[in-house]
């Protein structure tokens, strides 16, 4: 398995040895599953935004492009322009969701067109000289299909981007530590309203340890493994957590979306989210993922996934992480108007956090610095700096104390199921009257402010 470089000029890109920042350190670890040595059966890209002047913005997986259904013929006449189609019977396509194909490209050790190339000349056409087995170059004359016909298949990572991480890693707390925030007042909060948080998983143990947890369903946190803790384990515990504290009688299923290094392209998220809809009947949807995207066609699947399903799901909310990488440059999917974005304060609640991404796509913000939740037992090895360069390794007994917009996320979440099951609400309504409150009492410099009761 191979990676393109940053630039895709055709120099191979070599993740640094040692990383020197929490970017670095999460690129490293994803390629370590999906690299040159990963063991994962998948190949991933380093790619740049269109226009922008960093060095990487996103990952994507290559040889593979997402086509939108009334373009699926046109994209497969101009691959078949490229040679970049199988000459056998074998399936090469297949759909992703209502709307949306997969197409795997015919690329060979030395591809004249790598992933992005092709989706250039997708989206834009013009005169093509395409090199033919024998030697022979050949004129071929491409009609394009325009920006929104395909797309990568970007790879979405917990509240991060291919160059992003959660604002810190966990810290441990003493078994028996009281949550932060605490428990509401209000104990009938979100009575009858089920929240469906699509992350890590779960760790069943914790359930039994921690009271507010009692009742939370979901998959199995696959991070967990006896008494080591693998990346991101108890992510999704740990939001679960924070969702019954503002909202304890909430019904909270945790389904596991993401896989190695909390890593996963937006394909298998999507379908995910699509089976969320039809067999888990969600008022609210709390995911804490995203990345920076190709260009201006973002994410080609979610844009589609909500035009053909979600929009037809009356009520039910879309609750995203707006990212932790300081930055103003719009995330994806939190950016998408169909979803609530969520940033984090800083200590005490005032001002944004410095890690938060902002901007005026940031619907609203809540607190996502130095929050304690429930958190699985065992011992985790940091590999972010400056904990990787001294080996720290530290046990966990059942709470942990961590930042990001990871966590602001699902307490917004549990927020819009308290108004819920107080004014009988859906979700899509509450989330809008409750960031109506949060704007006209905005926060100098922040903006739009929800804070738990």
């Amino acid at each position: 398995m191979t990676t393109d470089d940053a630039t895709n000029n055709g120099t191979p890109a070599e993740a640094p040895e040692v990383p020197a920042t929490p970017q670095e350190a999460q690129r490293d670890l994803i390629l370590s599953y999906y690299g040159p040595e990963g063991q994962e059966e998948l190949k991933v890209g380093l790619g740049r935004t269109v226009g922008s002047k960093s060095e990487v913005d996103f990952l994507y997986e290559k040889d593979v492009i997402l086509v939108r259904e009334e373009y699926y013929e046109h994209v497969r006449g101009i691959l078949g322009q490229l040679r970049l189609l199988y000459g056998d019977d074998r399936p090469r396509s297949e759909p992703v969701v209502a709307g949306v194909r997969l197409i795997r490209l015919n690329q060979g050790p030395d591809p004249q067109f790598d992933t992005l190339a092709a989706l250039r000349i997708i989206r834009e056409g013009g005169l093509v000289t395409v090199n033919l087995p024998d030697g022979v170059r050949q004129e071929e004359v491409v009609t394009a299909a325009g920006p929104d016909a395909a797309a990568p298949n970007h790879v979405l990572v917990v509240a991060g981007n291919g160059a992003g991480c959660p604002a810190e890693e966990p810290e441990p707390m003493p078994a028996g530590s009281a949550p932060y925030p605490g428990y509401t007042v209000n104990r009938a909060a979100g009575e009858g309203v089920r929240v469906v948080v699509v992350d890590s998983g779960l760790d069943a143990t914790a359930t039994q340890r921690s009271s507010w947890l009692k009742g939370v369903t979901g998959d199995p946190d696959t991070s967990i493994q006896g008494t080591q803790l693998k990346d991101y384990a108890g992510h999704g515990t740990f939001i679960a957590g924070v969702i019954r504290c503002v909202a304890p009688l909430a019904e909270v299923i945790v389904r596991r979306g993401f896989g190695a290094g909390g890593a996963v392209t937006e394909a298998k998220l999507v379908r995910t989210l699509d089976r969320v809809l039809e067999n888990d009947y969600p008022d609210i949807i709390s995911m804490s993922a995203g990345t920076y995207t190709f260009d201006a066609s973002r994410l080609l699947s979610f844009t589609v996934f909500n035009e053909r399903r979600l929009r037809h799901h009356k009520g039910v909310v879309l609750v995203v992480a707006a990212g932790n990488e300081s930055a103003r440059e719009p995330f994806w999917p939190a950016a998408a108007p169909y979803t609530v974005s969520v940033g984090a304060l800083g200590t005490h609640w005032q001002g944004k956090a410095g890690f938060s991404n902002h901007g005026g796509w940031v619907d609203v913000y809540a607190p996502g610095q130095g929050l304690v939740n429930a958190f699985p037992k065992g011992t985790y090895k940091y590999r972010e700096p400056p904990h990787v360069w001294t080996g720290r390794v530290e046990r966990f007994y059942g709470m942990a104390k961590w930042s990001g917009t990871s966590f602001s996320t699902p307490l917004v979440a549990g927020l819009i199921a308290a108004r819920m099951s107080r004014t009988g609400e859906n979700g899509r309504d509450a989330a809008a009257a409750l960031i109506a409150e949060a704007q006209a009492a905005a926060q100098p410099g922040v903006g739009a402010v929800l804070l738990p009761e």
